[in-house]
């Protein structure tokens, strides 16, 4: 098999590059490990930015969006039994974010390149990549129960962490900058309706607690919990009980229960590797960069190294300069390293470390309050959380 643009994974970065370097008429072919189902059933993230909410309707992938998403104008905050809202459009000139979850971008994003016949193989394991420093790297493969290649221009690694794309890059070459938290993620989904028209983020003694939804009739909460937290431990009135405790405001505001069906734990790391580029080989999201997920910028940061890698594709094909796929890596990590580093204060702002002094409680309190007190720090938490200026 030969293509342009040989992609690894057909999560919703490799899906979305496939559809932009479609639209700009760039051919490729997208290998995804796992069988359909499974891609379109896997929970990951639910808050697009308001450049990705962009990007998807700029490729034809916004109408299931727009007809079943949730704007969200703003995200609360809960500490000291105080609750403070955040609006977003008056603090970024009128950017918002949309509660759509990732399994439904996939879905889109899935229909549209089988639709136009474009190839996508799913079932199909990438075993290595080779050549990465030549002028046609090669992509090994097994689908269907033989081993085949594919011959590229280019590799774009969307793999995740321990893909082989990754592996592409020289351990000489490749440099991992990494921290792992104390403390995980419980996360539920419930049929019950949301109890809250925008997400709320609390903190408290007990622990950090996050409110959000998947639609209008399904709640999704989480828990900070331990380090190798069985969910088995946490029968569903403990959990209920758990999040009520951590929500709690002076006030009338009642969280509401419904029956759980669905549990696991989330363990959390921040991830950066450098370059993002080797020869022809690119990476993207998950394979170059992780987020704990408090910051909402895990599908985000993918969608923003794809959006800037299928414009500097396009611009190699149409003129022939490699100026922007040279600057690719440079471009991408000043945006990754912000992100990293909001997803990071937002942890640890929010989460109380084990063993966690007085004093350490109270500066968390002292920067919550001055997000709530203060425009500046207010208007700083809303452009980044609504995400930064792509490229």
């Amino acid at each position: 098999m030969r293509t342009t643009v040989g992609i690894i994974g057909g999560g919703p970065a490799g899906l979305l590059l496939a559809r932009l370097l479609q639209l700009a008429g760039v051919d490729s072919v997208v290998l995804e490990a796992r069988d359909r189902a499974y891609v379109e059933q896997r929970q990951r993230a639910g808050i697009l930015e308001q450049a990705t909410v962009d990007a998807l309707r700029a490729c034809g992938a916004g109408e299931r969006m727009d007809r079943q998403g949730l704007v969200h104008d703003g995200v609360e905050l809960r500490f000291d039994r105080r609750a403070h809202r955040i609006d977003f459009p008056s603090l970024t000139g009128g950017r918002r974010v949309m509660v759509y979850a990732q399994t439904e971008v996939v879905k889109d994003l899935i229909a549209l390149r089988l639709d136009g016949g474009a190839p996508l193989l799913f079932e199909a394991r990438a075993t290595a990549v080779e050549g990465a420093d030549t002028g046609t790297p090669v992509i090994r493969f097994t689908h269907q129960g033989r081993e085949r290649t594919l011959e590229c221009d280019y590799v774009v690694g969307c793999d995740g962490f321990h893909g082989v794309a990754r592996d592409a890059i020289p351990e000489g070459v490749r440099q991992t900058f990494e921290r792992v938290y104390p403390y995980s993620w419980l996360g539920i989904l419930a049929d019950v309706a949301p109890s809250c028209d925008e997400l709320i983020y609390a903190h408290s003694p007990r622990g950090f607690a996050l409110h959000s939804m998947r639609s209008p009739l399904v709640s999704r909460l989480y828990l900070q919990v331990p380090n190798g937290e069985d969910p088995a431990d946490w029968p569903d009135a403990r959990i209920w009980d758990e999040l009520d405790a951590r929500f709690a405001i002076d006030g009338d505001w009642k969280l509401d229960r419904g029956p759980i069906t669905a549990k696991s734990v989330l363990p959390m790391r921040s991830s950066v590797t450098e370059p993002m580029r080797y020869g022809r080989v690119l990476l993207a999201g998950d394979a170059a960069h992780i987020v704990p997920p408090a910051g909402a910028k895990g599908l985000n940061l993918a969608a923003a190294d794809v959006i800037v890698l299928a414009r500097a594709l396009a611009a190699l094909r149409d003129t022939g300069s490699s100026e922007l796929l040279d600057a690719y890596s440079r471009t991408c990590l000043r945006r990754v390293w912000r992100a990293e580093h909001f997803s990071y204060f937002l942890t640890t702002t929010l989460h109380n470390e084990p063993g966690q002094s007085p004093f350490t409680t109270r500066l968390q309190t002292a920067q919550l309050d001055r997000i709530a007190g203060s425009t500046a720090a207010a208007t700083d938490f809303a452009e980044n959380y609504t995400g930064l200026p792509i490229g």
